[in-house]
């Protein structure tokens, strides 16, 4: 992949917070003009769509500050740990929020959330072959969310519905609907 001419020149902290950081960065476009940009940087995520043996799948209800409400998603947590690779992370945050590992965790997709102003890489993996373990709720979100088992077969219509609302949830349920439909949700 080409810059086509764009060069990042440099950075400037504007805001260090707990999930991310905040510059303004200058860049030089092909004909020479610079430019600056707020850019928000994430460490990035990663998200499971735990499918249990007879067909839910099992999501969280969890207070979302920035929106001020409750949302249904899959569970999901940031890439918070140097070096870790994805899938480790996601057996780890899936372990800590629901209280479960899989047995088999097949890639689905990785893709961007919010290119025009931030960085954050999302990994989604499909989780089968769950086996129960103890859960480790971290922070007031976290001990305050519900888990809520669901059809995978309903959730299309839950997402037209608007119940489910939630990117990487929206992205993750309907891959795996695919994935299962397709014979291919193991790997």
């Amino acid at each position: 992949m080409s810059d086509e001419g764009f060069t990042h020149l440099h950075d400037e902290l504007l805001v260090e917070g707990h999930a991310i950081s905040v510059y303004r960065s200058t860049f030089r476009g092909p004909d020479g003009e610079e430019f600056d940009r707020e850019v928000v940087r994430h460490p990035g995520a990663v998200s499971v769509v735990p499918l249990t043996d007879d067909g839910d799948v099992v999501l969280v209800r969890q207070y979302r500050a920035p929106l001020d409400r409750f949302l249904l998603e899959i569970p999901a947590g940031k890439r918070d740990v140097a070096d870790e690779p994805p899938e480790e992370t996601a057996r780890r945050e899936l372990a800590e929020e629901v209280g479960l590992v899989p047995s088999q965790l097949v890639p689905l997709v990785v893709f961007h959330n919010s290119v025009g102003f931030c960085d954050e890489e999302s990994h989604v993996f499909l989780g089968t072959g769950l086996v129960e373990t103890e859960r480790d709720l971290q922070g007031v979100e976290e001990e305050h969310m519900e888990e809520v088992r669901v059809p995978l077969a309903d959730t299309p219509a839950m997402i037209a519905s608007g119940e489910i609302s939630d990117g990487k949830t929206v992205i993750g349920l309907l891959l795996a609907l695919r994935a299962v439909e397709a014979g291919t949700a193991t790997s």
